[in-house]
């Protein structure tokens, strides 16, 4: 191995299993937009691509490969669908590939692999460094108790926040809220019912007396029992909310949503249903679900997503990937051929920021994932290499052609 391919090599390694310094990281793409010879660039990626020693890969080694392969080839493509093309773009397609490539991490955390449905003209694609920028989104809810008052969670000390009657609220040194009952949950009379609100921008996680788990995505709402008495354990969402439910046949535990109703003993699954998609989203991890509204109703097995439109209809998948609907509560993005309408609304609640399209909107559709903890111009430069421009300004995004 020539010592110019062993530091191509050890770039490639650092940056793909996030040991790369930032120095490392601009030294790869100096070499990466330097390069005088196309066609030893592309052999020095492919050898360099065979010797990374992946810690985690993204996708499988044949997949990998094939996608390589795909945006090295990407030039070719291009030559038959744009006759007409300035001098150098040919010399740029080819570099933006290798850029694409490499693109299996970006940032620290942060993992992507943009992969364009169809393709745009290169020459107005570069690196750009905005003026403005929106940090990404944290730990922020707001707890309503029985009684009105309101804590916001973020800044509350860590200890204990209040008690609704035998049951102690405690915010936890890694920042949940746990709900510890002391009585023996026999009482049978009404609950004292408590609200959990994140905000755009923010999530946050706690147990339930029970011991039922539940993550709470950006503007989201969760309104549940300080103690669940009587025969069930009904809870209910706005926004999105992924939930480990503790197992109890005597009090099934239910999930009501957009006048639905999600019924299950013990199990794991997640639940979207925010005003501005769609479609409502349940997706089973683990165990089994009813899912039931005023004209249908559908039992659900692991690996199966149900999804509900505003008629009623339920369609269920059977081969739903669980690592799509989950990957917000990892601190992930994670899409899988989404358009970026779709995109953007994930972006507009995570951020905290409005958008809008300048011209049409771009029809693209996308697949990779990125951490949710980089900033917005992090994850919009992206698929800023996928050709959709953006500009931010203060909390407005505006995606143009």
């Amino acid at each position: 191995m020539s010592a110019l391919n062993a530091r191509l090599t050890y770039l490639f390694n650092g940056y793909y299993n996030q040991t790369a310094t930032h120095q490392e990281r601009d030294e790869l793409f100096q070499f990466i937009h330097a390069s005088a010879n196309d066609a030893e660039l592309t052999a020095l990626i492919h050898q360099a691509w065979n010797n990374l020693e992946i810690n985690e890969p993204l996708f499988d080694p044949t997949k990998s490969m094939d996608m390589l392969n795909s945006i090295l080839q990407n030039k070719a493509q291009q030559d038959d669908e744009y006759k007409i093309r300035p001098p150098d773009s040919n010399k740029l397609w080819i570099k933006l590939g290798v850029a694409a490539a490499l693109m299996v991490f970006v940032g620290f955390g942060a993992y992507v692999f943009l992969n364009q449905k169809k393709q745009s003209n290169a020459k107005d694609i570069a690196k750009i460094k905005p003026a403005h920028d929106v940090l990404p989104g944290g730990n922020r809810a707001l707890l309503t108790l029985a009684n009105g008052k309101t804590i916001y969670l973020d800044n509350a000390q860590n200890g204990v926040l209040a008690k609704e009657g035998s049951t102690q609220i405690n915010k936890t040194r890694d920042g949940q809220l746990v709900y510890e009952d002391g009585g023996n949950g026999s009482n049978n009379g009404a609950a004292a019912m408590n609200t959990v609100t994140t905000p755009r921008g923010g999530q946050y996680q706690l147990v339930l007396d029970d011991g039922s788990k539940v993550w709470l995505n950006s503007a989201s709402s969760l309104s549940f029992p300080a103690v669940f008495t009587g025969k069930t354990r009904e809870v209910e969402i706005t926004g999105e909310a992924y939930f480990e439910v503790a197992k109890n046949a005597a009090k099934p535990f239910r999930v009501k949503a957009n006048h639905t109703v999600v019924e299950v003993l013990g199990t794991h699954f997640n639940i979207m249903a925010y005003n501005d998609e769609t479609v409502m989203k349940t997706t089973l991890l683990e165990g089994a679900v009813k899912i039931s509204n005023m004209q249908n109703t559908s039992i659900l097995k692991p690996g199966q997503r149900a999804s509900l439109h505003q008629n009623g209809q339920i369609n269920v998948i059977d081969d739903a990937d669980a690592d799509d609907a989950i990957a917000w509560k990892d601190g992930l993005f994670q899409f899988r051929d989404a358009d970026i309408e779709a995109i953007m609304r994930q972006v507009a609640r995570w951020y905290d920021v409005e958008v809008s399209y300048e011209g049409k909107v771009p029809e693209r559709e996308f697949t990779g994932r990125i951490s949710r903890n980089v900033k917005a111009s992090e994850l919009l430069g992206m698929l800023k290499y996928a050709g959709v421009n953006y500009k931010i300004e203060d909390k407005h995004i505006t995606i143009m052609q």
